[in-house]
């Protein structure tokens, strides 16, 4: 990388800026990736500086460079590797000492280092003052004070990178790592002056009120159930615009293929593309909606406020603390959960995360459990009484699978995973206000894009095999009415029928069209069916002998069973083994199953079914 184009390599602790200075530097001139060998993604990108151009590598974010994870030995083997030209380490202003620790670390590897001062806005809010030319002197490298999110002093470190690349800048002797700690605290005592008391009161205040064991986890449900309520009840209408703009689309694509075959023409259309923009149509505006927010959540600073709250359930469970957050993520979709257990260092605890991403609803599951609760349980009353008695028992389904979750995990840990529970340090960052212009950036192209193509991927085929199932007869039924007649036994065990039960299986592409499969398999249309009045859909269901139980394991099994097939996908390729994948797939399928079946059967035995 080095030569023509000089290789700036950007460290730094998390939550200070780093994805905003390089954002900041490199605009749209960027792509990510995964480093070879390893599950770690990076982002590199290029930015132009009087004359030439500079290849700029965002290594991942490690408080330390001891390599006890994935991360921390990625930064700190680039490092050595000699294959930057400059080292930039992105410090926070608001806590230097702590940040210090890491550019002196970086500073024992390479002298090729430019030390940026970053959130110097918000220091100047709490009332702090960093001394720049005393941190050089210390230090014996440029220092440069930058705000990347309002992009002030940019310049000056292009300028200072531009003037270390190619001097010959030796390294510090290594020092005692407690030195070390000891080191930074006095550079950042000698350099940082300021009174900070009343915003620090009120940060504190605001943190006893997040984070304490009354008032810390209903407030947390309280959030979660908003922006699922804004995820669900926003996502209607642009999913009504993208249905009947598919719907458009469907006509002008049917006009094209008026001369193909019939049966060709009905697999692309009624198959393959139905299939493709019904997943497209349901997954992107809650997708679209949900990831900002929760982007926005993590932007504040609120997440590791809730992985402090849920690490005490974690820890019982000998899991790592930090599942909480990809628990989280797996809220929007369950393979950006997968993904998102990367932050876990300890192999063990990561596997166990993996493994029980699925047991919390995805956005795709919630039209299926969204529908079935005002039908069954609130009676497809309105208003806001029954709003918020829906509202309720969703959450409640929310609740029971972070209660999966924590039971399956506390198994795995006690049976093939076994092991105890690693201790990792949480920082509780100061609350910033969320920058929405990169939050809207950084949700929708790097988490709703990427997890939308993946899924749409998969419905192409899927598409044509429901198709084909559909349409294809034996005797006069179709293959798709053999296989729910021959599911049906075993399904009633469970409080289902066959076609629920085939409606899931088919529905391993995306979980988005499993209602939509139940309806075409009762209906016997070959093709999917869309569902516009819920009164409608509740009369056909209680047609075909559905009851509250039906519903209620319906949701049960909603709420448990295979991952989908984005999932799986993502699952295989974190956890490097079909095995894995096999055992994603048992685990939250045996607590479906097994569920269903006790309230089923405690339902029978009392009358009530």
């Amino acid at each position: 990388m080095s030569g023509e184009c000089p290789c700036v390599a950007l460290a730094g602790n998390p939550n200070v800026g780093k994805s905003t200075l390089f954002n900041a530097l490199t605009g749209l001139r960027q792509h990510t990736g995964n480093w070879a060998g390893k599950t770690v993604a990076t982002a590199r990108g290029q930015y132009h500086w009087r004359g030439m151009d500079y290849q700029m590598v965002d290594l991942p974010g490690t408080y330390s460079l001891a390599a006890h994870s994935q991360e921390e030995a990625v930064a700190r083997d680039f490092i050595e590797s000699g294959q930057a030209d400059a080292v930039v380490v992105v410090c926070d202003a608001t806590c230097l000492e702590r940040s210090l620790i890491l550019a002196l670390q970086v500073l024992e590897l390479t002298g090729q280092v430019v030390v940026c001062v970053n959130l110097m806005d918000e220091a100047d809010r709490l009332g702090l003052h960093v001394d720049l030319d005393v941190l050089t002197k210390r230090l014996g490298v440029p220092v440069v004070g930058v705000s990347a999110g309002r992009q002030e002093g940019l310049d000056e470190l292009r300028q200072a990178v531009a003037g270390l690349v190619g001097t010959d800048a030796k390294p510090t002797p290594a020092i005692d790592p407690v030195q070390r700690v000891g080191l930074a605290e006095r550079y950042a005592a000698q350099v940082v002056r300021g009174e900070t008391a009343d915003r620090l009161r009120r940060q504190r205040q605001l943190d006893r009120l997040l984070t304490a064991k009354s008032t810390g986890i209903p407030l947390m449900i309280l959030l979660l159930g908003a922006i699922v309520w804004l995820t669900v009840a926003g996502a209607n209408v642009p999913s009504a615009l993208l249905t009947a703009g598919f719907a458009k689309l469907g006509e002008v694509l049917e006009g094209w293929l008026s001369s193909a075959p019939v049966w060709l023409s009905s697999l692309l259309l009624d198959g393959v593309y139905q299939v493709t923009a019904w997943v497209v149509a349901v997954m992107l505006p809650p997708m679209a909606i949900f990831f900002p927010l929760f982007t926005l959540m993590e932007d504040l600073g609120y997440l590791p406020r809730v992985a402090f709250v849920l690490d005490h359930a974690f820890q019982k469970a000998r899991t790592c603390g930090k599942q909480a957050l990809t628990m989280c993520m797996s809220l929007g979709c369950n393979a950006c959960g997968v993904t998102g257990c990367r932050i876990i260092d300890s192999p063990r605890e990561r596997l166990i995360a993996i493994l029980t991403s699925s047991l919390v609803p995805c956005n795709g599951k919630f039209p299926t459990l969204i529908a079935l609760i005002t039908l069954f349980f609130v009676g497809g009353r309105s208003g806001l009484a029954a709003s918020l008695e829906g509202a309720a028992l969703l959450l409640g389904v929310l609740v029971l699978g972070v209660a999966g979750t924590l039971a399956c995990s506390r198994l795995l840990s006690a049976t093939v995973l076994k092991g105890m529970p690693s201790s990792f340090a949480l920082e509780l960052p100061p609350f910033r206000k969320p920058r929405v212009g990169q939050v809207l950036i950084r949700s929708v192209l790097d988490r709703t894009l990427f997890v939308l193509g993946r899924a749409a991927a998969v419905a192409v085929p899927a598409g044509a095999v429901i198709w084909l199932m559909a349409n294809v007869t034996v005797g006069g039924t179709s293959l798709l009415g053999w296989c729910t007649g021959f599911l049906d036994p075993f399904a009633r065990l469970f409080g289902m029928d066959g076609v629920i039960l085939m409606a899931f299986i088919l529905g391993w592409p995306a979980n988005e069209i499993v209602l939509p499969v139940m309806l075409m398999a009762y209906l016997a249309t070959g093709s999917l069916v869309e569902f516009d009045d819920l009164t409608a859909l509740g009369q056909l269901l209680t047609q075909h002998g559905w009851t509250w139980l039906t519903a209620a394991c319906t949701m049960l099994f909603s709420l448990f069973h295979w991952p989908c097939s984005t999932t799986c996908w993502t699952i295989y390729k974190e956890a490097g083994g079909i095995k894995w994948v096999l055992l994603s797939i048992a685990i939250p399928t045996a607590l479906g199953l097994g569920l269903c079946f006790c309230l089923t059967t405690a339902a029978r035995l009392v009358g009530l079914a």
